[in-house]
């Protein structure tokens, strides 16, 4: 039998993570056109309120039950407001590994939302999901990916070569190809022993089986 994520929201001091909505199509769109989320991942460019529409109700909930990962919305606490997107993928059941990555609004990046989410997410996987490993990839360029992975305690595994496509945008204004490097982060749950304090008595997990 196929294991698959509960609908869950993670609720840290200043965020609050959950399924993604429809309501979160317009927010999700202007987010996903963003050039830095066009550099570095495989969003298609330009990303429509379509393409956020099937992202919501259909890629998320697939990836959900058929157990291959989750699609989590990142929201601000006291606005709602949409700041990012967790996603895991590639889960395996078997070794309880899975990947993890996260994309943060442009409006929202240097005050730390990504650190707290993706470390709430591994709080969550490590301690009521009974995961044993999460992985990150990062471009060997994107520092800022970087950070997030050192902030919440990830230990850098070694390097893929030439295993990633980032883009670059021309004169004209399409994307080029860029082929360049990935760096594999991994995390256990013995590397969270002193990250964990971090959001103590701000928050917790709730689980929700009846989420629509």
């Amino acid at each position: 039998m196929t294991s698959t994520f509960p609908n869950v929201s993670i609720s840290t001091e200043r965020l609050v993570l959950r399924p993604l909505e429809e309501d979160d199509v317009p927010a999700l769109t202007e987010m996903m056109n963003d050039e830095q989320v066009a550099a570095w991942t495989d969003i298609p460019q330009p990303f429509t309120e379509d393409g956020a529409r099937t992202w919501i109700t259909e890629h998320a909930p697939a990836e959900r039950t058929t157990g291959r990962g989750l699609d989590l919305a990142v929201t601000e606490f006291l606005t709602q407001r949409l700041v990012g997107v967790i996603q895991l993928t590639g889960t395996n059941w078997h070794v309880r590994s899975t990947e993890l990555s996260y994309i943060v609004a442009s409006w929202a990046r240097g005050e730390g939302y990504a650190a707290e989410a993706a470390l709430a997410t591994a709080q969550w996987l490590f301690g009521d999901q009974k995961f044993e490993r999460i992985e990150l990839r990062t471009a060997a360029d994107n520092t800022a990916a970087q950070q997030v992975t050192q902030k919440i305690g990830c230990i850098s595994e070694g390097v893929l070569r030439n295993a990633c496509i980032a883009h670059v945008r021309a004169e004209d204004g399409t994307w080029t190809d860029m082929r360049t490097d990935y760096i594999v982060w991994s995390l256990l749950p013995e590397d969270l022993e002193g990250a964990g304090e971090q959001l103590a008595d701000t928050g917790g997990f709730m689980s929700f089986p009846d989420w629509n």
